[in-house]
């Protein structure tokens, strides 16, 4: 392919899952990367790890998306040299809890907002404005199946990604004259930390949501993001939605019995 050879792609929650598997394939496609995420010390490894098999330049930010200074700062902190973002992959999310909407958790429900739509659009409106002065870039927001549908419970992470789905299309209008690209990416069932994170570390709980069923992998979910940044230039793929043969919906989920 080579259309990503010599770019500079900027994914935020690249320590694992999607954000890492994202990492991963754009390396093998020759893009430059800066990877950011609260863990450095595992940004460092899979730096290390890309940069000496695929012959590229890897920066680390230590970033936790949901403060607006630390990412101001970071942004600007960046050289010369990094200062053209070619693709922003905002994929850094999480879900917490899953509790009926009158018996939820003010923590959870902040964690999730501060994330899922604060982070993305603090993140968003530092990075693009970069784009806008080249003239040129493709934003990706992985967005869910929850923004399009919701399920049993899951009310406020639910409203982040039909926020998420919203910020998309409204970003796509106000950089419509600007050369720039605008994707969301909503996976369904992606087997992740996601369910772990969400469970807070109850491993039984979480493996049982993928009971039954073949998931997506993160690098499925990778592989839509490469798709959609390797068009034409003149073709914007707006939104992709895939799920595993297994999942019909949010709702309906075939499982095999053992």
């Amino acid at each position: 392919m080579n259309q990503l050879k010599g770019k500079t792609t900027f994914i935020t929650g690249a320590s694992a899952g999607i954000g890492k598997a994202c990492a991963e394939l754009f390396a093998k496609e020759k893009s430059n990367l800066i990877l950011s995420a609260r863990r450095i010390d595992k940004l460092k490894i899979i730096a290390k790890k890309l940069e000496k098999e695929n012959n590229i330049k890897v920066k680390c930010l230590k970033l936790d998306v949901r403060d607006f200074d630390a990412v101001k700062k970071a942004v600007n902190s960046l050289e010369k040299s990094w200062r053209k973002v070619d693709i922003l992959i905002n994929n850094a999310g999480l879900s917490r809890g899953l509790d009926k909407i009158h018996e939820g958790k003010k923590e959870d429900w902040n964690e999730m907002i501060d994330t899922n739509i604060k982070g993305l659009v603090y993140v968003t409106r530092h990075v693009l404005p970069l784009m806008v002065k080249n003239k040129n870039g493709h934003v990706i927001n992985i967005g869910s199946t929850a923004g399009h549908e919701v399920y049993p419970s899951g009310n406020v992470y639910a409203a982040t990604k039909f926020a998420v789905k919203a910020l998309s299309q409204s970003t796509r209008l106000d950089v419509l004259d600007k050369g720039i690209k605008v994707t969301s990416v909503d996976p369904g069932m992606v087997e992740t930390e996601f369910s772990l994170v969400r469970f807070r570390g109850d491993k039984i709980r979480a493996k049982n949501v993928y009971k039954g069923l073949k998931a997506l992998s993160p690098k499925d979910v990778a592989e839509a993001v490469l798709f959609a940044s390797t068009r034409p230039n003149h073709v914007n793929i707006n939104q992709i939605i895939l799920t595993p043969l297994a999942q019909a919906s949010s709702t309906q989920v075939y499982r095999k019995e053992n």
